[in-house]
């Protein structure tokens, strides 16, 4: 036989590029196609399946698609599946580029070991080196037993990455399975969570071990569920129908970010003239500051095509915060939201909005404030439940926000909730008022009380006697001239040239720069 004929031989029977084709065939397949569908059975999309319509159609690129773990207790040793239950990468969304991990249940139900672990490390890492989001897909049974301590370490070296890249690049995560125990302070430290309804579970002990400790009966449902976190702990910012549903939100999210801290937004298209008028603006808000109506409806006419994406919609409702966009400009909104508690300030509402006007400093989003508030919620519950600590915390947060800050004062604005909504005191650029608006100490009511008590008790019909009173009080103090006439509000303005105005501002601040006195970090009151 010749030696052209030998080599052949042996290039068909060891052919490189059929032991590639071969190798990655088993690592698609992870644990068998028998998993891969029992995961469609349970309503959910296989790992890859989710990447491919996070991304742009193609655009996703595989990292370590080889990689094993390197336990041998237990029997792993005979369990060498490629890629060890993570498919991690990068890709592109909207045409630009994101880096991602995605958990795969079908592999050893997705539990975190040593190699998974540095997978995941290994693509966090790539995504701060290139400035770019980074962007989590969750489905996993947690920390893999049979590791023992290096699946705890595997965790802490991914908090550590998620603490260290926060505030620098977007981070997201999605929940489409269980996620329990330690692994869910990874989501918690990134900046959006996203739930499944019916699907996907949150919670770091899990109903039967609180059954066994404290004998409370719960579902996972109730206790971790998407409808719980949404309603009544804050931890999900966003509720989906559907894994689709999540993974198009994610992209929908990005369009309004900027890739890192040291760009913009990105600028959108639009068609929507920024000039025009909203003449419903003019006869929307009832002039009676008791009757409610829904600040969305003040907000929507604003933005381009009136198109608001909530945040945290269903939690915290009497604030409304969000993205949406004004000339092209992606602005992050703060609303009070007088449907719900008269839009008053509580515990909930100021964490969650406080949250929100941090994240919109972090990467350069102009901040829209609109302010309809008649104080801080009072109450014993309150108040033993840290009001003063909690309500500080979105003070705080807009005083130390350096980005384009734009005030509008829609009707009411009480005692300290006028300072905190983005006052003009605590550097907001321009701050605009309704003509009816009411700045004052507190209601026209309650003052008259305090002020006139003793003629009001001595009046003979005192009812009549503090009406007057309060109609007097709310003609010399609860408009918005008085505090024009300070500067406090730089221009009293018509609702239907709303737009017109935020937009002009939007404009003029595009350039704006300013600064925080140097220091390691400021002390929140946490």
């Amino acid at each position: 036989m010749s030696s052209d004929m030998t080599k052949g031989t042996l290039r068909t029977r060891h052919d490189p590029i059929a032991a590639l084709e071969r190798r990655t065939e088993e690592a698609l397949l992870g644990e068998g196609q028998e998993r891969l569908d029992k995961q469609h059975q349970a309503g959910k999309m296989t790992a890859r399946e989710r990447l491919a319509l996070l991304m742009d159609e193609g655009t996703f690129t595989e990292l370590d698609r080889f990689v094993t773990h390197r336990c041998h207790d237990f029997g792993m040793g005979e369990r060498l599946v490629p890629g060890d239950g993570v498919v991690t990468g990068f890709g592109r969304i909207n045409g630009r580029l994101t880096f991602a991990f995605s958990q795969d249940f079908t592999v050893f139900g997705g539990s975190l070991g040593e190699a998974y672990a540095q997978k995941v490390c290994k693509v966090m890492d790539l995504a701060q080196k290139n400035g770019a989001p980074m962007i989590g897909l969750n489905d996993s049974g947690g920390a893999r037993i049979q590791e023992g301590v290096m699946s705890l370490a595997g965790y802490a070296d991914i908090f550590l990455r998620n603490v260290l890249v926060s505030g620098v690049i977007p981070q997201i995560s999605a929940i489409m399975g269980p996620c329990a125990g330690g692994a869910v302070y990874s989501p918690a430290m990134t900046d959006f969570i996203l739930m499944v309804k019916n699907t996907s579970s949150l919670f770091v002990t899990g109903p039967d071990v609180i059954r066994a400790v404290t004998h409370e009966e719960v579902t996972k449902e109730e206790l971790g569920g998407a409808l719980t976190h949404s309603t009544k702990s804050g931890v999900s910012h966003f509720a989906a129908d559907s894994e689709e549903e999540c993974l198009l939100l994610i992209r929908e999210l990005l369009t309004y970010v900027p890739q890192n801290n040291l760009e913009d937004p990105p600028l959108g298209a639009t068609d929507d003239d920024p000039l025009r008028e909203a003449k419903e603006l003019d006869t929307l808000i009832p002039l009676n500051p008791n009757q409610p109506y829904d600040m969305r409806d003040v907000i929507r006419p604003i933005l381009d095509h009136g198109v608001l994406l909530e945040v945290q919609e269903h939690y915290a409702q009497n604030i409304v915060v969000g993205f949406g966009r004004v000339g092209g400009r992606s602005v992050g909104i703060v609303a009070n939201q007088p449907m719900v508690l008269a839009g008053v300030l509580d515990i909930d509402a100021s964490v969650k909005a406080a949250r929100f006007v941090r994240f919109c400093d972090c990467f350069n989003i102009p901040i829209l404030t609109f302010v309809d508030v008649p104080g801080f919620l009072p109450g014993v519950d309150q108040e033993l439940g840290g009001i003063i600590r909690q309500g500080s915390k979105l003070l705080y947060a807009f005083c130390e926000a350096t980005v384009p800050k734009i005030t509008l004062i829609t009707r009411k604005a009480y005692g300290g909730a006028y300072d905190v909504m983005s006052s003009k005191h605590i550097r907001g650029d321009m701050n605009f008022a309704y003509p009816w608006a009411e700045i004052a100490v507190m209601g026209p009511e309650g003052a008259v009380n305090i002020i006139f008590r003793k003629e009001i008790n001595a009046a003979a019909d005192a009812e009549a006697e503090r009406g007057r009173l309060a109609d007097e009080y709310r003609e010399r103090f609860a408009n918005p001239y008085s505090a024009a006439g300070l500067g406090y509000v730089d221009e009293v303005i018509l609702p239907r040239r709303t737009r017109q105005k935020i937009f002009t501002a939007l404009e003029m601040l595009k350039d704006k720069r300013d600064t925080n006195p140097s220091k390691k970090h400021g002390n929140i009151p946490l």
